[in-house]
């Protein structure tokens, strides 16, 4: 992890002294099928000035198993963190644990952070999704001390004109709920765009690091849309195949998008946010934004 100056400058022009860092995903190993740390970070350069949070992101499937060993799995976890920390002289008072858990997959969860809460002695936090809020009677509430809210990943990702981070009339659905959600909120909202690969009207997949500029630039692709460019001609792109005809779908948040966020969750929500959190920290992500865009954006609230 290191930034660049663009990433330093947003930071210092909004005032950041927390940051939410991904320190590793667990998933389960393809031989083994045990769980497994995915790609620990690595800290490149100083980040003391900041309150940093570790996040960990667990795959579902994770949570599936029948046989998991909770307690092994969260005694483990907290080693890495400790030890990522104890490296780079990282003293954390809170852990965030982020996952999409389902309900075959929640007795599994609720278990494991307890186990976390136990073993780490530390504030907690967890990621809850919109259905998550809708259907908490089912889903349940993790023991945490506040949740964030991803307000973002909204509908399917699918071939058609809909943009699946953030759709209003999706979110319409579930933001009347947050007002009888028991856990305190804080929300998460996104400044992330990316282009959805077409083929014959099916998905190939999602490309990262790609907009308007950067497409409308390159002779092999023309815009046929607002939102989608056509391949001219076959090419290779940041090493990815792209046959004559196929789709692009650009799919983005605009600064309205952010405001009408939030004050759509400000006008639902009976509590106020401690921390707006936005994802992520990228100077890919920020160059599409004014300078002011964060002040305004949580001004809403």
């Amino acid at each position: 992890m290191k930034f660049s100056e663009t990433e330093k400058e947003v930071l210092r022009d909004n005032s950041v002294s927390k940051l939410y860092v991904r320190y590793f995903d667990i998933g389960l190993h393809p031989k083994t099928q045990n769980p497994f740390p995915i790609s620990p970070i690595h800290f490149q350069e100083n980040i003391h000035g900041f309150e940093i949070v570790p996040v960990i992101f667990i795959q579902n499937k994770v949570m599936l198993q029948q046989k998991l060993d909770i307690k092994d799995l969260a005694e483990k976890t907290i080693h890495l963190i400790t030890e990522i920390n104890q490296k780079n002289k990282i003293n954390c008072t809170e852990i965030q644990i982020d996952c999409d858990w389902s309900l075959k997959s929640k007795d599994n969860y609720l278990k494991f952070i307890e186990q976390i809460k136990k073993l780490s002695h530390k504030k907690l936090s967890a990621t809850i999704r919109l259905h998550q809020v809708k259907y908490f009677k089912k889903t349940k509430i993790p023991n945490v001390d506040s949740g964030v809210l991803m307000f973002y990943n909204m509908g399917s990702i699918t071939p058609d004109s809909l943009n699946s981070i953030y759709n209003r009339e999706i979110s319409e659905r579930y933001l009347k709920s947050l007002k009888k959600y028991p856990l305190h909120l804080n929300y998460a909202l996104p400044i992330y765009s990316w282009a959805i690969h077409i083929r014959d009207q099916k998905v190939l997949g999602l490309r990262s690091k790609m907009d308007f500029a950067t497409l409308k630039n390159d002779k092999n692709f023309e815009q046929i849309s607002s939102i989608f460019f056509r391949v001219k001609q076959s090419n290779y792109k940041n090493g990815v195949y792209y046959e004559e005809k196929d789709l692009l779908k650009m799919e983005t948040i605009s600064a309205e998008n952010l405001k009408e966020m939030a004050e759509d969750l400000s006008e639902n929500a009976t509590q106020k946010p401690k921390e707006i959190i936005f994802y992520d920290l990228d100077e890919f992500n920020l160059k599409n934004y004014e300078k002011n865009i964060f002040k305004q954006t949580v001004s809403c609230f």
